[in-house]
């Protein structure tokens, strides 16, 4: 399993020192997130602060972006991390895409299919010097002139892996993506019953290895150096446990478990704007099934022992250069 520092959305004008930072700490990658920066413009400074791990993002806003835009840009990245980018791709949920990008929502999952494919054979008219030629429902690409084809470069091939929580897109990045960001909100049950399953049957679809797809995620995390910080970090959890399961996006997760009633519940809390009583409804079982628990220097122990099923992982707190990481990636 390879251990990899969440460094989530940092100041742009950071970026760079804490990719160093988080390099010669020993992480094996760093993740970026799509929320006050845009995710290109903080991989670009991963790539300018590192020289040996794996930058990526988690995730990237597929739609409101062009294929084509996102295939240049990404492809400006791979180059200047001598091809060591991971492009991650979700579609987010309907009221962001509608109402804070301005963009249509619809069928989301066939349209990222699309985007995927879309992504692939840009680069491939690139690689060999012609007009990309996709002609989809959602997606058509057809003209891109020799003045607007980029340099080659020496890896042009960029790993595409996709967030993913319903059965459709889970299937999806089995099928035909490099890898899957499963959602933070997670636990070993859920995984082993619904995203292994999915991921099995989306390479059998496609007559793939479903070993060639990297899963990865973050895992919650309850630790500190006294019982103070253990307890502030437990409630924490449990407020975004809470938070992340009023979206009935979410609530399959909470199935595996029998706490599909809970999701019912927190949505028509945060409906009527009750926040402050959402973290109630989440149990003492319910946070320990969602998190891992433990010091610092027994955390990756614990983590490798539980989450057996899974590639690359980080710890949902982003790393801003603390000691305590040492501990941890020991």
């Amino acid at each position: 399993m390879k251990f990899d520092a969440n460094l989530a959305s940092p100041a742009v004008t950071e970026a760079d020192d804490l990719a160093a930072s988080a390099e010669d700490a020993g992480f094996d990658g760093a993740w970026v997130t799509e929320t006050t920066h845009s995710p290109f413009t903080l991989t670009t400074q991963l790539a300018n602060g590192s020289d040996r791990m794996d930058i990526g993002t988690a995730i990237t806003v597929a739609f409101p972006r062009s294929p084509m835009v996102t295939a240049y840009t990404a492809w400006d990245v791979q180059s200047l991390a001598n091809g060591r980018f991971v492009l991650g791709l979700g579609t987010q949920v309907k009221g962001h895409i509608e109402r804070r990008f301005d963009v249509e929502w619809d069928s989301p999952g066939p349209r990222l299919r699309e985007y995927v494919e879309a992504l692939r054979e840009i680069w491939a008219s690139w690689e060999e010097d012609r007009h990309p030629s996709y002609e989809g429902d959602f997606y058509s690409i057809t003209l891109c002139p020799a003045d607007w084809r980029p340099e080659p470069i020496e890896r042009p091939r960029v790993p595409i892996y996709i967030a993913g929580i319903n059965s459709y897109n889970v299937t999806l990045a089995g099928e035909c993506c490099d890898g899957l960001h499963v959602h933070p909100l997670n636990s070993p049950e859920y995984i082993e019953r619904e995203v292994v399953p999915d991921i099995e049957a989306g390479a059998a679809r496609a007559d793939r290895d479903s070993d060639d797809v990297t899963l990865v995620t973050n895992v919650f995390a309850i630790t500190g150096e006294t019982d103070a910080e253990r307890e502030r970090a437990r409630e924490e959890i449990r407020r975004q446990i809470a938070f992340y399961g009023s979206t009935r996006t979410y609530k399959r997760i909470f199935a595996v478990h029998g706490w599909e009633d809970v999701c019912d519940d927190l949505h028509e809390l945060s409906v009527e704007d009750r926040w402050d009583e959402m973290p109630a409804l989440v149990t003492d079982e319910m946070v320990e099934t969602f998190s891992v628990e433990g010091p610092y220097d027994e955390l990756r122990d614990e983590i490798e022992e539980r989450y057996t099923h899974i590639d690359r992982i980080s710890l949902y707190a982003p790393y801003r250069g603390e000691e305590h990481w040492q501990r941890v990636l020991s």
